[in-house]
């Protein structure tokens, strides 16, 4: 009695029922505003994604995650989206977003969810003449959401870095012309699964010359003189990334931008296309392209 009565260092008091704690959040809001988004933003975590030479490649992505909320509630439980997010830790692609999506809405009580997953990919790049080996990282994000009917929409989007000669200084100039890096932006609706190999070589096809993370003299030597025989302004660049996107049947939107960091400016210089609607029988672009 005396060790109930004054207490035990040694006895740990039970934690309180969760059934039997407010639940706050499911209380009623008097402001009768609904809300958008609300979710978690940042959250770091560990994730697999499908890799086109290796079937599967590991890597760290900062996730965002939303859901809608009705007016009458007060806020939503941030810890479920932890919760679900750790049930699809083993794999995170294009093909399980729709699932995370509706287990959002389901344990939410949501009509609409969004997710979306940053991460860096790895692709090992050998160098153009001398072969010698290298991992370039690009910058991918898959971005899902979920209407209220049931609507699925899923966005890929790399980002690709480049680099390009201006056409106007090789034009004008005696001697040489300026170059510099700069960084591609692709976004790509889809009809069938499209790898994220193939929107990063489509873009690196498109610039004056690709960005290698190891060069060898030889190598130096040939991409000095490919970007200068292949000069591009930031126009350009999305131009050609459009008119191939336009002639691919697979993909049903795009918005591509490209910005150059100048070399001899204080500015960068930048370009951006979106297309709307295409490959469907109202594409007006699609058709003028194919005749």
């Amino acid at each position: 009695m005396n060790q109930l009565r004054h207490g035990n260092p040694d006895m740990t008091p039970p934690l309180p029922c969760s059934a039997s704690m407010k639940d706050v959040q499911n209380q009623r809001d008097d402001r009768n505003i609904p809300i958008d988004k609300v979710g978690i933003k940042n959250i770091r975590y560990p994730i697999t994604v499908l890799d086109r030479r290796n079937s599967r490649q590991h890597t760290v992505a900062s996730i965002n995650m939303y859901v809608d909320l009705p007016h009458k509630y007060k806020g939503t439980h941030m810890s479920r989206f932890v919760e679900l997010l750790h049930l699809f830790r083993p794999e995170i692609s294009l093909k399980r977003i729709s699932e995370v999506l509706d287990r959002m809405k389901k344990h939410l009580n949501a009509a609409s969810a969004h997710i979306e997953v940053t991460f860096p990919y790895f692709i090992e790049k050998k160098a153009p003449v001398s072969g010698a080996p290298g991992l370039m990282d690009y910058t991918c994000r898959i971005l899902g959401s979920s209407d209220p009917s049931g609507g699925l929409d899923l966005v890929s989007e790399v980002i690709v870095p480049i680099s390009s000669v201006c056409p106007c200084s090789k034009e004008i100039s005696d001697v040489g012309a300026h170059n510099q890096r700069g960084e591609v932006r692709l976004s790509t609706r889809f009809k069938k699964f499209i790898w994220m190999e193939d929107m990063i070589e489509l873009v690196e096809t498109c610039s004056s010359c690709e960005v290698y993370s190891i060069l060898k003299r030889v190598d130096e030597k040939f991409v000095t003189e490919k970007g200068f025989t292949n000069p591009k302004f930031v126009e350009d660049i999305v131009r050609d990334v459009a008119k191939k996107l336009y002639a691919d049947n697979n993909i049903t939107w795009f918005s591509v931008s490209a910005e150059n960091f100048e070399s001899i400016h204080n500015h960068s210089a930048y370009a951006h296309i979106t297309s709307g609607q295409i490959h469907t029988e109202t594409s007006q672009e699609a058709n003028k392209l194919k005749n």
